[in-house]
Parts: structure tokens; C-alpha cells; sequence
């Protein structure tokens, strides 16, 4: 029997099993999400596939041509929502198109997606809204309060980890980060709404998918104050335990910073409204530099407030405050940072994640960490600004890596007014667990001190 050439053979069984494979591909399920910016469409393939997309108008349909794919046996769309108001299928010769029909003219975004944690194949189609397509806004869930005209309200912008397609980490009984973290979200929520001279806005509100520049743009839109990441952390060991807090890295700032000067009209309004446009790049850099490293302090300081409000609920896993290049922290002006709540991986936090008294608890020391640094700087023209010094805590409980001068600035007194206040200290060395009166400055700076246990 006559041999082909080795190229030409390798060649015919590349083609070969090319073909076999294309022929072989076949979409085993659709699931299909709702957010108030797009519905997103994910099928689950069994491996890569070729695909075109095109739109059809009177009515309106989105088509897709799967090439050389079939439909798995069993398969079912499920159940539509949003945009997308019914699926057909149908073969195409050797390939399988597929119908949507649509609420509407749409702007359609697709890709596909390799397998990752857990999951196969997938092709993700988005379904923005066209402009002349007009959705339902969402209801905005608030506590209304009497607040006065020339006092505005702390807006809080929480953001719910991952969500939609994205499930984040899970736990060894299954429970998915994307539903822990909406649940605090939501419970944290409910609390600042509560709250005299706060609101909240929740950048997620359902189980949908939105990009990690989407989520602080958001923030950024809803004129924040400042913006909270929730998250549920994961570990390949099972014994790594408790919560974190994170801010955005130098390195982070440093490459948003420079994406935002190389844009100077968007950038404008991160110095003020001062227009970059007649200012060299030094000048221009020096700016942005002065707002970006204000917007980093502020970061840093909240979130040493609520690494200290959560070691009093429960384990933290450093002492301090921890810095990472998240995408999802890079607001340039808006302080930002990121709660890790516990390790869902560990199967004790994972079951106190899914205790809705242990959340709220997690969510009442957010608050509090919150609380207590608008209350040391409150921003100019808001409630708490009015009301900081007549609701101000009496009493400081020392936690790990507090310095005394640190306490004197979170709380808003000097360091002078501090240790008036506490007699018995031995100069400024203070010890976990000592309780410091903290006094109750006038508007023209002196204090007064109000009862509070002693040290």
C-alpha cells in the first residue's frame, strides 16, 4: 500500500479532525441575565465554534449562525427576560442559527469565553440598549429623610462582587460568592439608608454581570462619596480565615492616572472643573496628582476605620490594611476600597456567611467604620458636617497598630485636647483595650468631656 508523505498525512489528519471537531460542536445550554444596562445571553458550548451575528428589523431579532454546531439533546432556552423576549432555533445545513427576538433595536456585543473555574466553553452575547430603545428605569430602594436644602446626604455606593455569569469563588457546600456578596450589599444598604444624613446606592441590585470599569463609573455617576467593593475571598487551603480590607496600590494609581491625563477633557473635573486644556503636562500632571493623592488618603484612612470596626465582629486576616491593583478601586476621585468579608473556602466562614444575623453583624461594623470617619472629616456642606460634633462618639476602645495621634485625627480633636481628656495616660503609649474619653469640641475649639467608662 502506498504511504502519503509524512507533511501531506499530518496534514489530511489536521484537516480531518478540524472538520470532525467543527461538526461535533454543540450548544448544551442557554442562561440569560438582566441588568439595568444590558441583558446578556450565555450559551454553554462544547468546545470553540465559528459564529456570526447580524440584526433584522419589522420586528426586531438579533440572528446568530453557529457554524457546523448542533443543538444537544434535552436542550431548552429557559426562561427570557430584559431585551431578549424569545429564542428560535433551527438547522442551517450543517450549522444551527439561532433567533432571538428582541424588546427592542439593540446594540449587540459578543465573545467567546474559554473554560474557567469550573465552567466549559462559553459564548456571550450583550444586549445593550439602542438609543432609541427605552427601558424601565429601576427603582432606586432609599430611606427618604429630612434632610435640610442646604445640607446634602453622604452618598455610599456599594458594589456586589461579581454576579450574572460571573459566580466569583465557592464554597466546599456550594454557596456562591455572587449571592453572599449581594446580600450584604443589600443588608449594608438597608443600614445606611437608615442612617441620619447618608444614602445608599447599590451599583448591583440583582444577579447580573457588570465589567469592573463599569462598577466605579458608576460610582463616580452617582457623585459618591465613596465607593465599597464586596467580596467573599477563596484560598486553595481551607483553613485561611478572616476578613480583609484592601485599597488601591501605587502602581494602580499610577497607570489610571496616566490614562486619565492622555485624556484631558475627561479628565477636567477631577481638579475642580479646572480645564487642562491650556496647561502643559507638567502642570497637568502636578493636578491630577494633588486630587488623585487626596482621593488615596481618604481611601486609606476609611479603610483603616473599617479594618478596626470588623476585628471587633470577628478574625481579620492582616493587621493592617492590605494594598492590591484591583481595577475595580481605580475611581481617580472618588476614595474607594474593597472588603474581603471572610474566605468562603473556609467551610466555618462559609457557613457564618450564610447566617443572615452573622452578615448583618459584618455589615453593621462597615457602618460603623463608616460612621466614624465622616465623622472626624466630614465633607463641607453635608449633614454630618452640621451635626459631627453633637453626635460624636464619646469613647475610643484601642485596637492593634493605633498610635494615640492617629485616634486624635480620626476623632477630629487635637492631640492636646486628647490627653486633657485622659489624665492617666503615660505620655502618648497607648495598649489594646484601653478606652479613651474623647472630648466634645465647640465650634470654637474647646472641649468638654463627656462621661464615658474609665481606662
Amino acid at each position: 500500500m502506498r504511504r502519503l508523505p509524512s507533511f501531506v498525512a499530518g496534514l489530511s489528519a489536521l484537516l480531518i479532525a478540524g472538520l470532525a471537531h467543527a461538526a461535533s460542536s454543540r450548544v448544551e445550554a442557554l442562561r440569560v441575565w438582566d441588568g439595568p444596562d444590558a441583558t446578556r445571553a450565555v450559551f454553554d458550548v462544547s468546545g470553540p465554534l465559528d459564529y456570526k451575528v447580524f440584526a433584522l428589523e419589522n420586528p426586531d431579532r438579533l440572528v446568530l449562525d453557529l457554524k457546523g454546531a448542533s443543538l444537544a439533546s434535552g436542550f431548552a432556552p429557559g426562561e427570557t427576560r430584559g431585551l431578549l423576549q424569545g429564542v428560535r432555533t433551527g438547522s442551517q445545513g450543517d450549522d444551527l442559527r439561532v433567533v432571538f427576538d428582541l424588546a427592542g433595536k439593540v446594540r449587540p456585543k459578543s465573545f467567546l469565553l474559554p473554560p474557567a473555574e469550573g465552567m466549559g466553553h462559553r459564548l456571550v452575547v450583550d444586549l445593550q440598549p439602542a438609543a432609541d430603545t427605552v427601558r424601565a428605569e429601576p427603582v432606586v430602594r432609599t430611606v427618604e429623610q429630612a434632610v435640610p436644602s442646604d445640607q446634602r446626604e453622604l452618598v455610599i455606593a456599594i458594589d456586589a462582587g461579581h454576579g450574572g455569569e460571573d459566580p466569583g469563588a465557592l464554597g466546599p457546600k456550594g454557596t456562591r460568592e455572587k449571592n453572599i456578596t449581594l446580600a450584604v450589599a443589600r443588608q449594608l444598604a438597608e443600614l445606611i439608608d437608615a442612617e441620619p444624613g447618608m444614602r445608599a446606592v447599590l451599583i448591583r441590585d440583582g444577579d447580573y454581570f457588570i465589567a469592573l470599569p463599569q462598577r466605579h463609573r458608576k460610582a463616580r455617576e452617582a457623585k459618591a462619596d465613596l465607593f465599597i467593593s464586596i467580596h467573599a475571598d477563596a484560598f486553595h487551603k481551607p483553613t485561611a480565615a478572616g476578613a480583609s480590607v484592601f485599597v488601591l496600590s501605587q502602581r494602580g494609581a499610577s497607570s489610571e492616572a496616566a490614562r486619565w491625563l492622555a485624556d484631558r477633557e475627561n479628565a477636567s473635573d477631577l481638579v475642580g472643573g479646572v480645564s487642562l486644556d491650556d496647561k502643559d503636562g507638567t502642570l497637568a500632571a502636578v493636578l491630577l496628582d494633588l486630587s488623585q493623592s487626596a482621593t488615596l488618603k481618604a481611601s486609606d484612612d476609611v479603610a483603616n476605620n473599617v479594618l478596626a470596626a470588623l476585628k471587633r465582629v470577628g478574625k481579620t486576616h492582616k493587621p493592617q490594611v492590605e494594598r492590591a491593583n484591583f481595577v475595580v478601586l481605580r475611581s481617580p476621585d472618588v476614595p474607594s476600597m474593597l472588603v474581603e468579608t471572610a474566605f468562603i473556602s473556609n467551610p466555618e466562614e462559609e457557613r457564618k456567611l450564610g447566617d443572615p444575623k452573622y452578615r448583618r453583624a459584618l455589615s453593621a461594623a462597615i457602618l460603623d467604620g463608616v460612621r466614624d470617619y465622616f465623622y472626624a472629616q466630614p465633607p463641607p456642606g453635608t449633614w454630618i458636617a452640621a451635626n459631627a460634633t453633637s453626635r460624636r462618639p464619646s469613647q475610643h476602645v484601642v485596637m492593634r497598630g493605633e498610635t494615640l495621634s492617629a485616634i486624635a485625627v480620626r476623632h477630629g480633636v487635637s492631640l492636646a485636647q486628647l490627653r486633657g481628656a485622659n489624665p492617666s495616660l503615660k505620655g502618648d503609649v497607648v495598649k489594646v483595650g484601653d478606652k479613651l474619653r474623647i472630648p466634645q469640641v465647640a465650634a470654637g475649639g474647646s472641649a468638654t468631656v463627656a462621661a464615658a467608662a474609665p481606662r
